[in-house]
């Protein structure tokens, strides 16, 4: 499944180092110097780009948690959906994945262990490693899927974000119909980030969203709560309430009403 990515060189793009923070690059030379790969990945890369301030630095790596812990001393391994990496500065907290595998190939003796599905397709636990090529395929949003790596300041495109970001269009990596089966919570976050970045969101990922509601039923409380908060209590408020009823999300939300 790996393709090669459009390389963005550094003269071509304005993404700067000293708009990135001091612990992110901490943590992205000391992985580089180690000889493994680090980028900075997802909504920064996208923030950078759009001239915004990010909310949080998280970095992209071919180590393997237990392998970032060796690197940190101030690292805790957390998570059991998805295995990070966290590692403390202070109150400041810096995110570190390893790439993920692609697909749903994985080996027999492995299966129970790093990859649990539902019934419906909804990953509710998924520890495989790949390839950065292999990493991007598990992201949401085209705009999210932007690499900035550390060992040359160039950007990594390999599903046409940057695009995507200039023309102002939010949209959906794959097919959107499996890809928010995997995981609901998607819908919520194309509201949310559409209306924090003005974006518009791409037909082909909006109109199958009516049609999936329900499968919000299925996400577990905790997380609906917390995409809730940060749905609700943000400048955009008014705009996500909005955009939850247009496509049947709402009434999903807050039944009673």
């Amino acid at each position: 499944m790996e393709t090669g990515p459009r390389i963005i060189p550094r003269p071509e793009h304005n993404v700067s180092r000293a708009h990135i923070s001091n612990n992110a690059l901490k943590v992205m030379y000391r992985l580089r110097d180690a000889g493994y790969q680090a980028f900075l990945v997802g909504g920064g890369v996208r923030d950078l780009l759009l001239g915004r301030e990010p909310k949080d630095f998280d970095i992209a790596t071919d180590a393997h948690p237990e392998e970032v812990r060796q690197l940190f001393r101030n690292c805790r391994l957390i998570g059991r959906r998805f295995r990070l990496a966290h590692v403390f500065f202070g109150r400041d907290i810096v995110e570190v994945a390893t790439f993920r595998a692609a697909g749903d190939e994985v080996g027999a003796d492995d299966e129970e262990s790093l990859l649990l599905l539902d019934d419906d397709g909804r990953i509710l636990r998924d520890n495989r490693y790949g390839g950065i090529g292999d990493d991007v395929w598990r992201r949401d949003f085209t705009a999210n899927a932007l690499y900035y790596n550390i060992a040359d300041f160039s950007i990594w495109d390999y599903a046409g974000g940057v695009e995507d970001i200039r023309a102002g269009v939010l949209r959906l990596i794959g097919e959107p119909e499996g890809r928010y089966r995997e995981d609901p919570v998607r819908m919520l976050r194309a509201v949310r980030i559409a209306n924090k970045l003005g974006f518009e969101i791409e037909p082909g990922t909006r109109d199958v969203i009516p049609r999936l509601a329900s499968l919000l039923n299925e996400v577990p409380a905790a997380r609906l709560f917390d995409e809730v908060v940060k749905l609700l209590l943000t400048r955009e408020a008014l705009a996500n309430f909005r955009g939850l009823r247009e496509l049947g999300l709402f009434a999903q939300l807050f039944p009673q009403t």
